[in-house]
């Protein structure tokens, strides 16, 4: 792995678990020497980028939240969906990103594939996306929700209904046995399926642990989408019903 594909994979693990990471924990992760990890450090912190501690770093700014309680959860499950889903872009798109926990995990991906223009709800992804030259980076203006760290209400629907995007990426909170997409607020129902509406391909990014779980407000359906990126503890015959009954494309990692 090149060095500044591990600085940005560092970053993504600050920001998901917020709380600090020792130089022997990502030495061990990353498979690299101790020395290697502190040369890493040391950049990221003349980028301004974290803070040193004694034995590790932790972010600058750093603060708690439960949009960051759901990024850490599943951390590694997700990382392999946004790993996966950036072979889906090319130089030029124009992309949006909702704020969901795992689109969150696609954007430490996104600085090797050329000019890309990415729109987005989700304030937790600046630091990751500003430090790519190839990004340009574009907020939806609306309220800032801050326990969430993300912007909606209506002048984020409206600045969304006079844009088109090449690809859309979104999460979800449940998908249940009839294929419905659902999440828990409706009022990010409606905006989520505002975005649904805006791409050329839509592409759903949630594990397999959403499959089932309880959320009431319904944004779309899987055959809304053009690909649907999971991990493989989704059952086989999870992945028949959904295949049959929807004709989405079900990538399970």
């Amino acid at each position: 792995m090149k060095p500044n594909q591990r600085e940005q994979e560092i970053l993504e693990q600050l920001h998901a678990f917020q709380s600090e990471l020792s130089v022997e924990e990502l030495a061990k992760r990353f498979d690299v020497s101790p020395l290697t990890i502190r040369r890493d450090l040391d950049r990221l912190e003349n980028d301004k980028a974290i803070l040193r501690t004694h034995g590790g770093c932790v972010l600058r700014a750093s603060v708690e939240s439960s949009y960051h309680q759901r990024v850490a959860l599943n951390f590694e499950l997700k990382q392999a969906i946004g790993r996966a889903a950036a072979r889906e872009l090319k130089p030029g798109d124009v992309i949006l990103l909702n704020d969901g926990s795992t689109p969150f995990h696609l954007a430490p991906h996104l600085g090797d594939i050329g000019k890309l223009s990415v729109y987005t709800t989700s304030l937790a992804v600046i630091p990751v996306l500003s430090r790519f030259s190839s990004v340009r980076l574009y907020l939806l203006g609306g309220e800032y929700h801050t326990e969430m760290n993300y912007i909606a209400g209506s002048m984020t629907e409206q600045t969304l209904e006079g844009l088109h995007f090449d690809v859309v990426f979104l999460g979800t909170d449940a998908v249940d046995a009839k294929g419905n997409c659902l999440v828990l607020d409706p009022d990010i129902a409606r905006l989520t399926e505002i975005m649904l509406r805006r791409g050329t391909r839509r592409i759903l990014l949630a594990d397999h642990t959403k499959v089932g779980a309880n959320a009431h407000a319904v944004y779309g359906r899987l055959s809304d989408f053009n690909v649907w990126y999971t991990t493989p503890s989704i059952s086989a015959a999870d992945l028949r019903h959904f295949s049959q009954q929807t004709n989405v494309k079900v990538v399970s990692l």
